[in-house]
């Protein structure tokens, strides 16, 4: 393959819009079409430890007094993701993150009171790159907590899989996603409908990756496998 960057795509939207599924397809579709296998990381990977402890006391026991402390772990956190995991593998593989930027605004958003605009300004202060592409798959919040009430396991969280967080998670989606301008690390944002079929849901995020130019052509690809089996 001669692309020599591989596109870090972000997947988001509330729980039980298919953002798994929807993470799964596009890991398949290169695997199969492409002979490459993504890289898929978490909203939060940990991988600052020294500022573990203050990811969960900010996200788990919000307070006035830690919110400041929870932004600046979540900026250590995505730079060491960043340095260690993406940077270093976009030029052997695509990433694709469940969650990145956007999910960050809205927890913060709901669990600490702030504008997502203000926690975006303090995100962007510690960070230099982001997805090329955050993908928001979009569903009435009532509809996205009866598919996640369905899910297997233990789901549903009591203090958070409730309609007003939801409705209030979903709201700054929509703030976000209605000026995308203003939030340049989010990349391009593209709005999909996850009221549609899983296969359509796919299909519109494949295509609208080709459209940004972020998927080598296929016709090269095959090209590149069939010289490479010639040379073994």
């Amino acid at each position: 393959m001669t692309q020599q960057r591989y596109p870090f795509i972000a997947v988001e939207g509330l729980d039980g819009t298919g953002k798994t599924t929807l993470r799964k397809g596009l890991f398949r579709l290169w695997q199969g079409l492409f002979r490459t296998t993504p890289l898929c990381v978490l909203t939060t990977n940990f991988l600052a430890p020294d500022e573990a402890g203050a990811i969960v006391e900010g996200k788990y026991r919000p307070s006035a007094e830690n919110g400041a402390a929870y932004l600046a772990a979540i900026v250590a956190d995505k730079k060491n993701t960043l340095d260690q995991l993406v940077r270093p593998q976009r030029t052997a593989r695509p990433v694709i993150a469940d969650r990145w930027l956007l999910s960050e605004m809205a927890f913060f958003a709901v669990k600490h009171g702030a504008k997502s605009a203000e926690t975006y300004q303090a995100l962007a202060a510690g960070l230099s790159e982001g997805p090329d592409v955050t993908l928001v798959l979009e569903l009435p919040a009532a509809d996205s907590m009866d598919r996640a009430k369905d899910r297997s396991g233990d789901a549903v969280r009591p203090d958070w899989d409730v309609h007003h967080v939801q409705a209030a998670v979903q709201k700054v989606y929509a703030e976000v996603t209605g000026a995308p301008e203003s939030f340049p690390l989010l990349g391009t944002v593209v709005r999909l409908d996850a009221g549609l079929p899983a296969a359509q849901v796919l299909a519109a995020a494949w295509n609208t990756l080709e459209h940004l130019g972020l998927m080598p052509a296929l016709e090269a690809t095959v090209t590149d496998s069939r010289e490479s089996s010639r040379c073994t």
